[in-house]
């Protein structure tokens, strides 16, 4: 079962668009899957409430990441703010999965931990064409993406922009913290 704040739109869209992209019918998507036509049929129109194993043998089906399936298109920036994104909740545990981000295919990613001191921001240059950065704050506050555009971020936000333009990192409290992840495709 999916949380309320499950991307019902999102995974309605996903499935319509990967079901097309290989060609198949919805009975034939269904079959391969082993789910009924009507709840394939439910989830394309946004009216379903799909379990984590329904939506996993869709995307073995239409082989896809699951993640592709679950995840808004994104916007160039990104903002997630702490306690929202879409939550997955276990049927058999007390567990609950946000996702953030998913690792689009042959892309190679780096993973920073950050500390910054309250002064001058971190202004970096525009890196490779097609990097994509993605900061998750743990502690303090810090002006983060884009040179012309930075946002306020606070301990749990999560942050995605491009990295090939100009961008800055400003902490605004003392021994602020942050998780980067640089993606390179």
């Amino acid at each position: 079962m999916t949380s309320p704040s499950a991307p019902i739109a999102a995974i309605a869209a996903s499935l319509q668009r990967e079901r097309k992209r290989i060609g198949l019918s919805l009975a034939e998507v269904a079959r391969r899957a082993g789910i009924a036509k009507s709840t394939l049929s439910q989830l394309e129109s946004g009216t379903g409430n799909p379990s984590v194993e329904t939506l996993w043998a869709l995307s073995v089906t239409l082989d896809v990441p699951f993640a592709q399936l679950v995840e808004p298109v994104k916007p160039r920036v990104q903002l997630i703010r702490a306690g929202t994104g879409p939550a997955f909740v276990s049927e058999t545990a007390d567990y609950v999965a946000t996702l953030l981000a998913s690792c689009p295919p042959n892309a190679r990613r780096d993973i920073y931990f950050i500390t910054a001191q309250v002064g001058a921001p971190r202004a970096s240059d525009p890196h490779s064409p097609g990097v994509i950065e993605h900061v998750v704050m743990s502690a303090g506050r810090a002006l983060v993406g884009p040179t012309e555009e930075p946002v306020e971020l606070h301990p749990g936000d999560y942050l995605c922009y491009p990295g090939d333009i100009a961008h800055t990192f400003e902490a605004l409290e003392p021994n602020t913290t942050a998780v980067l992840l640089s993606e390179h495709s």
